[in-house]
Parts: C-alpha cells; sequence; structure tokens
C-alpha cells in the first residue's frame, strides 16, 4: 500500500461517523447557509506581474512530522494575509497532519481573503462539508479519483461556486485535469505515493498545461531560489507550508518569495524573442 492509499483509507474512516452524526441533506442546508464564497481563481490570477502565493496553516506532515505548534490558526492566518498572500490553506486531515475543520472555520471567521480546505476529497459529502464550513477553494488529486470521480466532484464544486485546485504529478495526471476542464491545476513535485521530492519535474509539465489554466507550483518552495525557478517555469502562484510555519516572520517570508517572483517574472518578459 503506497503512502497515499493509506492516507485514503483513514479519510473514509474519520469521514464515517461525520456522515452518520450529520445527513447529508441537514449538510445541504448548511452549506447553503454559509457565506457567499470569494472568488480564489481571481484572487491567484493576480496582476500579471509576478506571482501570488497560498499561505498554508500546517501542523505537521506524513514526510516531516511535527512542524509547528500552531495554538491559534486564525491569528497565523491574519498574519499570511497582512503579509499579502492571496490564499489561506488550512489542513483540515486530522491522523497525518492534526489539521480539523474547527482550524478552518476559524482561519474563515479571520481573513477576508478566500480559504482553501486542504484535504483528501474522496466523496462528495466533503464538498458539501467544505462549503458548509465556508471554504472557497477544495482540493482534488487527480492520483486519488478516478476520471468520473474528477469530473462530478470539479462539477459539483463549481456548482456550490466554489473553485478546485486540481493536483497532479505526472504528465498523464496532467492530461486528466486538462480533459475535465480545470481551471486552476497544481503540480506537486512530492509524489504522494513515495514522498520523495523532485522539483525538476515541474517545468516540463507546466508546458502541457493551455494558456490561461492556472498553475500552482506545490511542495518544495524552501526559499528565493525555489520560488524563482518555479515562477521562471511557469508557475503563476506557489503553495506554502513549512517555510512559513518554521519562520518566525512569517510576513517577511512572503514578502520575500513575492518578490522573487516578480524578479523571476520581469526577467522573463526582458529576454529577447526568437
Amino acid at each position: 500500500m503506497s503512502v497515499l492509499d493509506d492516507i485514503i483509507a483513514g479519510v473514509r474512516e474519520d469521514l464515517a461517523p461525520r456522515v452518520a452524526a450529520l445527513p447529508l441533506e441537514k449538510l445541504r442546508d448548511d452549506a447553503g447557509a454559509a457565506p457567499a464564497p470569494r472568488d480564489a481563481h481571481a484572487a491567484l490570477s493576480g496582476n500579471g506581474s509576478g506571482i501570488t502565493l497560498i499561505a498554508e496553516v500546517k501542523r505537521r506532515s506524513p514526510s516531516k512530522g511535527q512542524l509547528a505548534d500552531i495554538v491559534d490558526p486564525a491569528a497565523l492566518a491574519a498574519r499570511y494575509e497582512t503579509g499579502g498572500a492571496a490564499v489561506v490553506s488550512v489542513l483540515t486531515e486530522q491522523r497525518r497532519f492534526d489539521g480539523s475543520l474547527a482550524d478552518l472555520d476559524a482561519v474563515r471567521a479571520a481573513v477576508e481573503l478566500p480559504v482553501l480546505r486542504k484535504d483528501f476529497t474522496v466523496d462528495e459529502y466533503q464538498i458539501w462539508e467544505a462549503r458548509a464550513h465556508g471554504a472557497d477553494l477544495i482540493l482534488l488529486i487527480v492520483a486519488a479519483l478516478t476520471d468520473d470521480e474528477l469530473r462530478r466532484f470539479l462539477d459539483l464544486t463549481h456548482e456550490l461556486g466554489m473553485n478546485a485546485l486540481v493536483e497532479t504529478h505526472t504528465r498523464d495526471e496532467v492530461e486528466r485535469a486538462v480533459a475535465v476542464g480545470a481551471r486552476i491545476i497544481g503540480i506537486n513535485v512530492r509524489n504522494l505515493k513515495t514522498l520523495d521530492i523532485d522539483r525538476s519535474v515541474f517545468g516540463p509539465l507546466a508546458t502541457g498545461i493551455p494558456e490561461g489554466t492556472l498553475i500552482v507550483a506545490e511542495s518544495g518552495v524552501r526559499d528565493v531560489a525555489d520560488v524563482g525557478r518555479f515562477a521562471s517555469d511557469g508557475a503563476d502562484a506557489i503553495l506554502v507550508g513549512e517555510a512559513l510555519v518554521r519562520h518566525n516572520n512569517p510576513e517577511d517570508t512572503i514578502a520575500a518569495f513575492l518578490d522573487a517572483g516578480r524578479t523571476a517574472r520581469l526577467a522573463l518578459q526582458d529576454q529577447p524573442t526568437a
């Protein structure tokens, strides 16, 4: 069993008691009563002069273990907003990441930015659940879904007024994401089946994504050099967790990363055309 398979098995086990406690019909009512979704696609599009940043509230990970003791996720999210993040991502998976829907609620109430529910979506229930808790953006991992699930889940996400970050890691997964009409495609340089990181996969995969689709570089962002490389290779946005939660001043880190992305994009514009 791969790491991804093991995580998904745990997600399904943890989902069952939530479904039993709150039937889908009632959850749909809660979703309808939630605040209107914010436009994450527009937020990530930026102004075209650089890149945008998704800042993540992340306590731990399967690959690194404990990252930070985040007692107040709302306060951290507010600092992300002050620093210039475009979207705040909140891990809600509990077994491997120590996340919760309570974290999502707290962050949604604390910031004006769009909020991403970062979890392993394997059931329609979780999409309604995300909307009921105020999420504006959800994660759909191509490797975890069939083509039919991917299409149905993406359609439901859009019907609810949200956007989806459709995550890929291979050329086949990029092609599948493009085929269902994903508007925001993430390229995760971490292989979720092994947890290995290979930053070199980003550039070649980005070239297979149609113009007009937002491209997000996920995982592996350690410093400004990584940001510059991803921006030069076509990233419109980067998703950053560890490098922010381990830093005493995430505002400065965000500013430095955005500046590196802007510099890389300007350098591309200045290159002579053939």
